[in-house]
């Protein structure tokens, strides 16, 4: 049964689900708007300026199995803090050295702390708010969100501001200071997370059954991993596409702002509505097409249209990260299974998430035409549709 909390506490612990969030975007959506600017002045090629977007994705993945170990050692409110500060401390420094090899190492440092601050949130939810899932997730999604348009749209405008690419990148440091004094908050209902390797049934002791080894389990991970490219492949590639098809850097970060401004309003909405409507192969489709029409759009190159295309974008980008983290949420009985599904989602499916932009910029590099691009992205939806069918509505479970 999960801990008894009071109203005071479970808003501070709200609160700070979604400060914390706030920080899991910037350093990585950042870059962005910053990519064409960064490989100019560092005389990089679009594969070695990618992996600035890829490496934090692809830790994301291979180090969130750290999150209930470190949990076990460390406890949850020592673990959390020491990531947020890690963040904190690695963006900063990227306002002082411009060098490849610092924005390299602080993007792997970053992406550690992302890995092991996911599946723990995610199993705060399930343990703390069972029956609001949905809703905490959607405010967790929407924390991200916030991030992401906060750093896609201004980041452009700082640099166009001060003249600086360091700023533009590091002023994003500030987000771990309200993620601290928010888990401080927190943290004053001495909030636990149960990390076992079994549970107890009746008296006896039964071991969890492990999600590599379960089919659905697999089918989420290729789920989450796909929804991750396109989100990622969008981010990164978007604004210097833009940028391509005649707009100014200012206009494509407009275009990146607008995109994420609709996407943390679906990062809310979407969750909330699958919850009172829980026909979850409707709402994915429904975001699916809307993703295959943007791209459709963004391809003309026609610019109004592309306008059309950022908002409609901004569709599956809020409602597919939170709908990937309800899956495991919604097959597990407990806080154990749903910390075990999501590490093993997230694990396999950001480091998916990783390689897809990496490999549009190789493409990119070596054809010079974003006709491949778009043909990659499109293929990521098609693949989704098809998952879906195979994933289907949510299962249900008999309380015991």
């Amino acid at each position: 049964m999960p801990r008894k909390t009071s109203k005071r506490n479970s808003f501070f612990i709200i609160f700070s689900i979604f400060a914390i969030s706030v920080n899991m975007r910037p350093a990585i959506t950042s870059i962005g708007p910053m990519l064409e600017t960064i490989r100019e002045q560092l005389t990089l090629s679009n594969a070695q300026v990618s992996l600035l977007t890829a490496v934090p994705v692809i830790c994301m993945g291979i180090f969130a199995t750290m999150a209930p170990v470190l949990n076990r050692k460390f406890g949850l409110k020592h673990t959390i803090y020491a990531m947020l500060i890690l963040i904190g401390i690695m963006t900063v420094l990227r306002g002082f050295i411009s060098n490849f090899l610092v924005l390299i190492g602080t993007a792997f440092l970053i992406g550690i702390a992302i890995a092991v601050i996911g599946p723990l949130l995610s199993a705060m939810i399930k343990q703390y708010f069972p029956d609001r899932a949905a809703s905490v997730i959607g405010i967790y999604s929407f924390g991200m969100g916030v991030g992401s348009a906060a750093s896609a749209g201004l980041t452009a405008v700082f640099f166009e501001t001060t003249g600086s690419y360091l700023f533009a990148l590091s002023i994003w440091s500030v987000l771990a200071l309200l993620g601290l004094v928010s888990w401080f908050l927190a943290m004053k209902g001495h909030l636990e997370i149960r990390q076992l390797d079994s549970v107890t049934v009746k008296g006896k002791r039964k071991k969890i059954k492990s999600p590599w080894k379960t089919r659905k389990a697999w089918l989420f991970l290729l789920f989450f991993g796909l929804q991750s490219s396109a989100f990622f492949s969008i981010i990164t590639w978007l604004a210097p596409i833009a940028i391509s098809a005649g707009m100014t850097l200012l206009q494509a970060g407009t275009l990146l702002s607008i995109m994420t401004t609709v996407q943390i309003f679906l990062n809310i909405l979407l969750p909330l509505l699958m919850e009172r409507f829980p026909a979850r192969k409707f709402w994915l489709l429904l975001m699916l097409i809307s993703g295959m029409l943007a791209v459709v759009l963004f391809w003309t190159g026609i610019h109004p249209l592309m306008w059309v295309g950022a908002f409609i974008m901004g569709i599956p980008l809020g409602g597919l990260f939170p709908v990937a983290l309800l899956l495991p949420l919604d097959e597990t009985k407990n806080a154990e299974e749903a910390s075990s599904w999501t590490a093993m989602m997230q694990t396999g499916g950001f480091i998916i998430g990783g390689f897809l932009p990496l490999l549009i910029a190789v493409v990119y590099d070596g054809t010079a035409n974003h006709n491949y691009t778009f043909g990659i992205i499109l293929s990521l939806y098609v693949m989704m549709v098809i998952l879906t069918f195979m994933i289907g509505n949510k299962k249900m479970y008999e309380e015991n």
